[in-house]
C-alpha cells in the first residue's frame, strides 16, 4: 500500500512539473526550430486566442510592468478590447525603477513607444530583439540620451529588458503577425508598476513620482478604453486621446485641448474610486514607504538561477522580492546615505537627494486629468456609479484595411477586410 502510495506522489510531482513547464511558456526546444524569424506561435496560445475571439494576426499592444519583472502581450478580440493573451517573466531588466535619463546609466526605459516592422531585428546577436524606439520624442525634448534599447534574448541587460530565447521568440512571433495583419505600429507601455492607488502610494516618496502620475493618465486611459490611448507630447510632458485645435509640437505650448465626453466621464467615475482607494491606502500606509531596491540586491536573490547557464546569463530577480516597506524616516535617512556615498565616489546620483522629496499626498486624481475642468470635477460625485465604458475610442479615425502591394498581387481573390478598424498611431 505504501509503495502505491508514493507511486502516486512520484505522478502527482510530474505531472505539475509538467504544467509549470507549460505556464513557463518557455518549453520549446530551440535546437528544433529551423527558421526563428517564422517560427510560429504554440499551439495552447492559438487555442487561447481562439478561446478569446481573437484573430492570429490582430493588432497587440506590449506592457512591461518592472517592479514585478512582468512583460504582457495584450491583444485585439472580436469586440475590438484588448486583453491579456500572453504573460512572461522578464528574465533581466538593469538599474532601478525609474526612467532612462541618459547613456550610460543602466536605466531601462519606461514611458510609451511605437515600434513599426524596423524595430524587429532578425539578426540580433541576442537571438531575436525589437527595438524599443527609445529616444521618442518625449525623451528626446526633455533631453534624454540613449540607443540601441532593446527587448531581446540572452537574459542579459544593460538598459534592455532581456528575456529568455524561448521568450523572446514568442514576443517576436506576436509582432511579426500583428504586422502581417496591418497593424502599423505597436505601442510598447513600460511601467515601473501597476498603477494602482496603494502603490501609487507606497512608491509617494520617490523623485520619479510627477513622472509616474503623468505616465499614470496614459495607464487609466487604458483602463477605462481598453484600447491603447492616442499618444501625443506637447510642452515636454505627455498628453493622451485628446482633441486638439491645432497640431502637437514636443517642446511647444500645447493647443487649446479636450478629452471627449464620453471618456471624459468614464474617467471621472474612475478617478472617483481611484481617489476613495488612495485614501484608504494612506491611512494603511501613512508612516510607511516603499524601498525600492538596487540591481545588486536584486540579483542576489536569484544568484543560483545562474548555475549551470553561460557566464553572460545574468537574471536579476524583481524588485518585489528583494524590496520591503519601511518607516518613512528610516527610508529618508537610507536614501541620503546612498546620495552622499554616490558622490563621495565620484558617481552621478541619478535621483535628487532626499531633501527635495516632496510627500504626495493628494491622489492624483481628477485635478490632474488633461482636459478636466473644474465644473467637471464638481459634479464628478454626482456620476452614477457604474457609467458604462465608451464603445468606441473617440479619439481614434477606424482606418479601413488596405493591404500592401505585395498582399494583393499574391492574393487574386479579393481580401475581407479583418473585424479589427484600430490601429495605433505611428510616431
Amino acid at each position: 500500500m505504501r509503495i502505491r502510495h508514493l507511486a502516486y506522489i512520484s505522478l502527482m510531482a510530474l505531472a505539475l512539473a509538467g504544467c509549470n513547464d507549460t505556464l513557463e511558456s518557455a518549453s520549446i526546444d530551440l535546437s528544433t526550430v529551423k527558421n526563428k524569424v517564422e517560427q510560429p506561435l504554440p499551439s495552447h496560445i492559438l487555442a487561447d486566442m481562439a478561446k478569446k475571439g481573437m484573430d492570429r494576426n490582430s493588432p497587440i499592444m506590449i506592457r512591461i510592468f518592472k517592479e514585478e519583472g512582468v512583460m504582457e502581450i495584450v491583444k485585439a478580440n472580436q469586440n475590438n478590447r484588448f486583453e491579456v493573451i500572453a504573460s512572461y517573466n522578464i528574465c533581466a531588466w538593469s538599474g532601478r525603477l525609474g526612467p532612462k535619463v541618459k547613456e550610460g546609466d543602466r536605466q531601462a526605459p519606461e514611458g510609451f513607444y511605437m515600434l513599426t516592422p524596423a524595430n524587429l531585428n532578425p539578426n540580433s546577436k541576442y537571438y531575436l530583439a525589437i527595438n524599443t524606439g527609445f529616444p521618442n520624442r518625449y525623451d528626446a525634448a526633455n533631453g534624454r540620451s540613449g540607443a540601441n534599447l532593446m527587448i531581446h534574448g540572452a537574459c542579459s541587460s544593460s538598459g534592455c529588458y532581456s528575456m529568455t530565447d524561448q521568450q523572446v521568440l514568442e514576443i517576436y512571433a506576436f509582432a511579426r503577425d500583428a504586422f502581417k495583419g496591418g497593424q502599423k505600429a505597436i505601442q510598447l507601455e513600460a511601467f515601473p508598476f501597476r498603477m494602482t492607488a496603494e502603490n501609487m502610494v507606497k512608491h509617494r516618496l520617490s523623485p520619479n513620482i510627477e513622472f509616474w502620475k503623468m505616465l499614470k493618465d496614459g495607464y487609466d486611459n487604458f483602463e477605462v478604453t481598453k484600447r491603447p490611448p492616442e499618444v501625443e507630447v506637447c510642452e515636454k510632458k505627455y498628453v493622451f486621446n485628446q482633441q486638439a485645435s491645432g497640431p502637437f509640437n514636443a517642446s511647444s505650448k500645447c493647443p487649446v485641448m479636450t478629452t471627449p465626453a464620453a471618456l471624459q466621464t468614464a474617467l471621472l467615475t474612475y478617478d472617483k474610486q481611484y481617489d476613495a482607494d488612495y485614501a484608504t491606502a494612506m491611512k494603511k500606509y501613512s508612516d510607511m514607504a516603499w524601498y525600492d531596491p538596487t540591481e545588486a540586491e536584486r540579483k542576489a536573490i536569484v544568484a543560483k538561477q545562474r548555475k549551470g547557464h553561460d557566464i553572460a546569463y545574468a537574471p536579476t530577480g524583481t524588485a518585489l522580492a528583494a524590496g520591503k516597506m519601511m518607516k518613512v524616516a528610516d527610508l529618508e535617512s537610507m536614501m541620503a546615505n546612498q546620495s552622499g556615498q554616490q558622490l563621495a565616489r565620484g558617481a552621478t546620483v541619478a535621483n535628487p537627494s532626499t531633501a527635495s522629496i516632496r510627500m504626495a499626498t493628494a491622489a492624483p486624481g481628477l485635478t490632474g486629468r488633461q482636459g478636466a475642468q473644474p465644473a467637471d470635477i464638481a459634479v464628478a460625485a454626482n456620476i452614477p456609479a457604474n457609467v458604462p465604458v465608451p464603445t468606441a475610442n473617440p479619439m481614434v479615425n477606424p482606418l479601413a484595411y488596405a493591404p500592401s502591394p505585395v498582399e494583393t498581387a499574391q492574393t487574386e481573390p479579393a481580401k475581407k477586410p479583418p473585424f479589427w478598424k484600430f490601429w495605433a498611431k505611428s510616431e
